[in-house]
Formats: C-alpha cells, structure tokens, sequence
C-alpha cells in the first residue's frame, strides 16, 4: 500500500507537469548550490580564483520506479567551467546539464560572459548568458486512459529551444556573497508537435534565484569557519526556501545542513585535498507521502592564476 501512495504521488506531480498544452518544467534546485553559481547566476562568471571546474550529480528519491519498473525519479548531470579573463574585463563561463525526470530529458548548453566592476566594497559581476535547451518527451511510455485516442502523442518528441539569462553578482571586502539573477528570461515556445490540430509546445522554465551569505572566522578558534546562506527560487508558479550552514576545519574537512522549506533536511560533508573539492549529500524528505531519500556528489578543482591583485582583493567564499 505505501508503495501504491509513493507512485501515486509522483505520476500527480508528473501528471501536473505535463497537463497544459505548453510543457514546462521546474528547474532542477541542488543541496550544495554553492557548486552550482556558475549555472544559476552569469554574472558570477570569472569570480572564482581562475579556471575553475565543478560537477554535480544528483539524484532524487533513488531508486523510485513505476509500477512497471521504470526509472521515473528526477536524475540530473551538471558541469560548469569558468575564468576570469583581463582582456574583456571580467569572465566567461558555461555550464552542460542533462536534467531527467520520468519520460522527459532535457539537455542544456549555456555560454555566459560577466563584466567586473571593482569598487571601494567588493567587486560586482554583471552577466549575460545565451541558452540552448533540447527538450524532449517519450509519449510512447505514457498509458492513455482512453486507448488509441487520436488526440494524445504516442511517439517521442523533442525541440530545441534557445534563451537567455541575466545575473549580477557580489563578493565583498568582508567575505560576504549576494547574487540576483534569472534563467531562460524569454521563456521561449517551440514549434508545434501536434499532427491533430491542437497545439502543443515546449516552453522554457523562467526562474528566479536570489542567494546571499557570509563568511566567518570563531574568534576564539580561527580553524574554525562558519558559512551561513540562503537561496530563494521561483518560478512565480512556486518557491522554495533553501537554508544552509556549513563549517569549515583548516580549510580542509567541511559539514553543514541545509533546510529546504516544507521539502527536506539534507546534510553535507566534503574534504579538500591538493585543491580538489570533493562533497556528498543526502536529503531525507518531511513531505508526508514518504518517498526516498536524495544523493548528491560534487567535485570541483580550479586551475590557479597568478596575476596582480588589486588593493580590495578578498577570500574567495565559495562553498568548498
């Protein structure tokens, strides 16, 4: 019975997703969102301490499945690089997601550019970033209620659809972080997939993210460092909440918990190693209809630069 309510409750919320003539979809929110910058905000293109790499594989309720056995949980590859470049006064940057959930696989390629303005508190980043999005449904796994119904797709499809972002963001002087930015602006529409005359259209998911947080030493034990952040995503349609605090020893072994709104608690440990950030995560749900827990693993490194710093040049607070 419980695994009824579990499968239940998900083909709801794909059903949902999927009810309107224009398929949108949610976009995919990460426990170590610190990794994940350079995906949500173009403006922190470069921000970073040179060329620096991050990668993040997520997956959601494991092992989840259908009354069949189909994989239906949310699945989801990121990557992201990113560099500071004197020659345009700022950074560049892009990020490649393969994002799954059910039937449907999105594939996304994002290019972004950051102008850098350095002033007497910090240094903003003011982004720009172009989308490329392959959106694609397997209708044929789908079980009509109405059997050969003319109307309803019954073959895969997909379309590509291009968009773009927007992002400014701050590191200041004292170790604290901001960002403000928005994905997929235009929510652009695809064409038309239906052959019955109805209309039927992919459309990009606008979001919006606003995250901030501080860095901080213990006076009386400064191996010690605390980072308390938020995110805040929306795409007007929904928001979730997500509150971190993670605590750093020696700039080498870290753990945290972050606390996502009515959703789930996930905890977090990492280490550093030779400049490489490896970290884990799991999230145990608090929604009632109790599905699975959620996995996460990170890994990043960053090609060091030597080039002159400036006279307001300050940590660097990403996460790990």
């Amino acid at each position: 019975m419980s695994q009824l309510i579990k499968i239940t409750s998900l083909l709801t919320i794909l059903g949902l997703l999927l009810a309107d003539s224009l398929y949108a979809q949610q976009a995919p929110i990460f426990t170590q969102y610190g990794s994940t910058f350079m995906f949500i905000n173009a403006g922190f293109a470069g921000m970073g301490e040179g060329i620096c790499a991050n990668g993040v594989i997520r997956q959601q309720w494991a092992g989840f499945q259908d009354a069949e056995g189909n994989k239906v949980a949310p699945q989801d590859f990121l990557v992201t690089v990113d560099a500071p470049v004197q020659l345009v006064h700022g950074g560049v940057g892009g990020s490649i997601i393969q994002d799954q959930l059910g039937f449907e696989s999105n594939i996304g390629l994002m290019m972004a550019y950051s102008f850098h303005l350095e002033t007497t508190v910090g240094m903003f980043g003011f982004g720009a970033g172009l989308n490329l999005t392959n959106r694609s449904i397997d209708f044929s796994k789908f079980h009509p209620v109405v059997p050969n119904d003319p109307a309803l797709l019954t073959a895969k499809q997909g379309d590509m659809l291009v968009d773009g972002n927007l992002g400014i963001y701050f590191k200041g002087n004292g170790n604290i972080f901001a960002g403000l930015s928005a994905t997929n602006i235009f929510e652009s529409k695809g064409k038309n997939l239906s052959t019955s005359g109805s209309v039927i259209q992919y459309v990009t998911d606008r979001t919006f993210y606003l995250v901030a947080g501080y860095s901080l030493s213990l006076p009386n034990h400064p191996q010690f460092e605390v980072i308390p952040s938020i995110l805040i995503q929306s795409d007007i349609a929904s928001t979730q909440y997500n509150f971190s605090t993670i605590v750093n020893y020696k700039s080498k072994f870290w753990g945290g918990i972050n606390y996502r709104f009515q959703e789930s608690i996930g905890f977090m440990v990492g280490v550093n190693f030779d400049g490489i950030r490896f970290g884990y995560s799991y999230d145990l749900p608090t929604l009632p209809v109790g599905l699975a827990g959620s996995h996460e693993l990170t890994l990043g490194y960053c090609f060091k630069i030597n080039a002159e710093k400036s006279r307001t040049s300050y940590k660097n607070t990403r996460f790990l």
